[in-house]
């Protein structure tokens, strides 16, 4: 039995009943039943699937013996890539609908997808262990980063319905996030 996420993310978890996810698979709700004991279990494997096919987290190790400008952008564009995935976006659309409905079952969906951006935090804390960056917070630059790009690269294709960004608007956004952040925090690298 297979049951899209689209069922889910259309009409969010509180509005999807058993009876519409047994018709939308085409068996009965017994059947639905029989592979999951409620809609809490179906909805966590639906999360799962989403997560699992989300391209991979944003990762870029430091690396001291190279300028920052470039290991950053890289890193960013990776972040472009992973917040233009569809299966990414449809995860935060329903991650931002449970923040809504369900916060206390949010938070473990927002915690999983912040795993998967972990990657930028771990990088300044590097750089800032280097002595690259200065007058940093490292939570603090890292949700400044992730407000530069998202404003571009996410919000406008949750709330609004726009296509990810092309790569063309990717590289633009990565560059100037990397020109401010580093013309900011940057040591003159």
């Amino acid at each position: 039995m297979h049951v899209g996420p689209a069922l889910v993310v259309g009409a969010g978890f509180e509005a999807t009943s058993m009876d519409r996810i047994a018709a939308a698979a085409g068996v009965s709700k017994r059947t639905v039943y029989n592979h999951f004991p409620g809609k809490e279990a179906l909805f966590a494997r639906i999360l799962e699937q989403l997560w699992e096919s989300s391209v991979g987290g944003v990762a870029l190790t430091y690396r001291a013996d190279q300028p920052l400008a470039p290991q950053l952008k890289q890193l960013l564009l990776q972040k472009l890539l992973l917040l233009g995935d569809p299966n990414f976006i449809d995860l935060a659309r329903v991650a931002m609908a449970e923040i809504i409905h369900a916060p206390e079952r949010a938070r473990e969906i927002v915690g999983r997808m912040d795993e998967k951006e972990g990657g930028l935090v771990r990088w300044i804390r590097a750089a800032i262990a280097d002595g690259r960056l200065q007058g940093v917070d490292e939570d603090f630059a890292g949700q400044q980063l992730q407000g530069l790009v998202k404003s571009f690269a996410l919000w406008p294709q949750i709330m609004m319905g726009q296509a990810p960004l092309a790569e063309a608007e990717r590289e633009r956004v990565a560059e100037s996030a990397v020109a401010m952040f580093l013309g900011h925090y940057g040591r003159g690298d």
